[in-house]
């Protein structure tokens, strides 16, 4: 099973950057996805019932925002 952490992000997106950040400092390598810069990633978001970013994804597991929920990723993603 795959360990690969994707962040849907925009550039202007605090709660992006501090979910990035997070990941970063438990040091949890992630792929960043720009919906403003390739409309295909808001796509993929939507897919997972979202509208908005920040959205995290680890094997088909997704959260939005910056919640409680996003320490089940980092959880996850460690084990």
């Amino acid at each position: 099973m795959s360990k690969t952490v994707i962040v849907y992000t925009t550039n202007d997106c605090i709660e992006c950057t501090m979910v990035k950040r997070v990941l970063t400092e438990e040091g949890i390598p992630f792929e960043a996805r720009d919906i403003s810069k390739n409309p295909a990633f808001q796509k993929e978001v939507e897919k997972y019932g979202f509208l908005g970013v920040p959205v995290t994804v680890l094997n088909e597991r997704a959260v939005k925002g910056f919640t409680n929920e996003l320490k089940e990723i980092i959880e996850l993603a460690k084990s």
